[in-house]
This record gives C-alpha cells, structure tokens and sequence, in this order.
C-alpha cells in the first residue's frame, strides 16, 4: 500500500432502476497492487456496483475515477485497455476454441479485422502456458468443465494486460480446488505485475486470506472498509449477514477464520 494516487476513486455514488435506490452514497478508493474483496448478503448491491465500474449501470450521481479520469467520459475502448471484466456467468462461445477465447484478450489494442501478428500469437501461447491451457488450445470452450472455463478466462483477462480486474463471485461453481486455484494465480499477479483487484466474494474465509482489503456492503450502502482484521469481526457477521460466527485465527497464515454457527456461552 502506498500514498500514491488511487487507481479507482469512487465519489459519492448512486444509482437506480425502475425508480427504486440500489446504491447511494458510495465512496471508496482502491490503491494500485492491491486484492479488494467485496463483500455482502445478497441484494446488498455488489453486482450493481461492478456493473457502474465496467460501464454497464451508468450512475445517476457522482464520480467513478480510474487513473484520475472519469471512466464514463472515457471511450469504452480505451477503459477495456486497462480494465478486465470475469463474470460469474460466462457466454457459452459457441463455437470457439480455447485458444480463439484467450486471443479475444488482445481486441481491446487492436484495429477493426486486424490479424494477429506473430507477437500476438506468441502472447496467446505464453498466455495459454501460464495458465496450464495448451493442452486444451484445440478444445471447444463451450465443452469445458467450470473450472477448466474459468482459466480460460482468466488466461483471456490477463492477456489483455490490464490494470484493474474486476471478478463477480469468481469462485461460485467452482469445486475447492479451482477455487483456490484461480485466486492463487491471480494474486500471483497482484505481486508480481501489480495488479490491483476488486472481486466480490460470498465465501468470508476465502476473502480473508487472499485480500488486502474489503469492502462491506449492505442495503446499497457502503457500511465498512479496512483490512480483514479490521473488517471480519464476529459483530459485523452478527449484524450484515444476521448470522453467528466465531472469528479466531488461521494456524497456518494467521489470517482471520470465521467458523459459522458458533455461539457464546
């Protein structure tokens, strides 16, 4: 964490559908290189949230930053540059490849019909290879197991080369081997490339061990930001999640571990 600009400033936030508030008053930064966890029981409006920052929900109010500039004034291609999207539901790709689904990672810096040079197909591959997926290059995507599809398009985010990765719920559906899996890889280039990412996450000891910050949201509100050791507290899982928990330590990491159903005697 540093005291340089934030690579996203959020200001002051709102927005509706159909007449009715789902978020309001939102305001966070996020530092570069740092893994964000989003947090909250459902309808809490992190969906929502993402979509404002990947230009689907255009706010009603207030600002979304990212390097400075604000995102919704800027060409939708030129924020793809720089942004990566993975969604918890993914498009079939009817018909394409493994390889052709990554090579859709290099459309944001390339012209209308422009072909792959042979350094994009040299980036494909090395793409393809740091995330186990040669062997599966001629395989169609649709065919794919959950796992196997999320590499894929993990493999495809990372080739793009971006700055912010936004993850909705990347593990759901993901047995725990992927899940760990996928979120070992991309904190792995949170260290090594500093890379910042903001994922919202259902699983609370899965955010604790692989965040450096979370964000609590609840009722379209923002009701609490810091550290996991500062935000995973069994008084916050009493009160946004209505659930009783016991919070102690990792013995291995150390990190906080929550224990569900646990209450005081």
């Amino acid at each position: 964490m540093t005291n340089e600009r934030p690579l996203l400033d959020v200001r002051r936030l709102y927005w509706s559908a159909d007449k009715h508030q789902i978020l309001q008053d939102i305001d966070f930064t996020i530092q570069p290189g740092c893994f964000v966890g989003l947090i909250g029981p459902n309808g809490a409006g992190k969906s929502s949230l993402m979509r404002c920052l990947y230009g689907v929900n255009k706010p009603d109010k207030g600002e979304i930053l990212f390097e400075g500039k604000n995102l919704w004034q800027t060409r939708p291609k030129d924020n793809a540059k720089k942004i990566a999207v993975i969604l918890q539901e993914q498009s079939e790709h009817l018909g394409l490849s493994v390889y052709e689904v990554v090579a859709l990672g290099l459309t944001p810096h390339k012209k209308l019909f422009e072909w792959d040079s042979p350094g994009d197909k040299q980036a494909i591959q090395e793409a393809l290879t740091a995330h186990d997926l040669s062997p599966l290059e001629d395989r169609l995507f649709v065919h794919l197991s959950g796992g196997e599809k999320q590499r894929v398009m993990l493999a495809k985010a990372m080739l793009q080369q971006p700055k912010l990765l936004i993850m909705d719920e990347p593990t759901n559906h993901l047995d725990v081997h992927y899940q760990l899996e996928v979120l070992q890889k991309v904190q792995q280039q949170v260290k090594t490339d500093q890379l910042t990412v903001l994922a919202s996450f259902h699983d609370l000891n899965l955010a604790a061990a692989f965040c450096d910050q979370i964000i609590v949201m609840q009722h379209g509100l923002i009701s609490a930001t810091g550290t996991p050791d500062e935000v995973l507290t069994e008084a916050m899982i009493s009160e946004v999640f209505k659930t009783c928990a016991w919070v102690d330590r990792h013995p291995i990491s150390a990190h906080p571990r929550i224990t569900y159903g646990y209450q005081h005697v």
